[in-house]
């Protein structure tokens, strides 16, 4: 049976779908309400929150944000799959809809950043799979002895 995958902007009855996706991959469902407030409460902010959904069911999100004092660059500072449903396209489907929708922008360049930490070497995977380059780590940064890796993808072209 083929799944039709379907990427559009979060709304605010998917808050409650979200939660437990952030819960179980990313960090406490409780941090997501004032994460999302911006993005609900001041449009100004560009806040940008995307969600997979299959049959009226929310299976992925991501979120990202410009980076502060640049031209052009922005963070994608969550991306997260319902935990049964990883490795099934659902987080290369969100990254791409992303990515079309910040070049649409004029947007140049986006990156992600996790933990050099074993337990993120699938993460690290899927960026690279996503065609994100390993651009720098920072010794220590997370906390003591967890460095953080930083990916980034041009969106205009421009290789990598």
């Amino acid at each position: 049976m083929e799944v039709t995958l379907n990427v559009r902007a979060a709304v605010r009855a998917d808050c409650e779908a979200i939660g437990p996706i952030v819960d179980a991959t990313l960090f406490p469902q409780d941090m997501l309400d004032s994460m999302m407030a911006p993005y609900f409460e001041a449009p100004e902010c560009r806040h940008i929150w995307l969600v997979a959904e299959s049959a009226g069911a929310v299976l992925g999100v991501t979120y990202c944000e410009p980076e502060r004092m640049t031209d052009g660059t922005w963070n994608m500072l969550a991306i997260a799959v319902r935990p049964d449903l990883q490795a099934g396209g659902i987080g290369s489907a969100l990254i791409s809809e992303l990515e079309a929708q910040l070049a649409g922008m004029g947007a140049r360049i986006l990156i992600a950043e996790t933990s050099a930490l074993p337990d993120y070497e699938l993460t690290r995977r899927f960026y690279a799979k996503n065609g994100y380059a390993e651009e720098a780590r920072i010794r220590d940064f997370y906390a003591a002895g967890e460095t953080k890796v930083v990916f980034w993808k041009a969106l205009s072209g421009r290789d990598a």
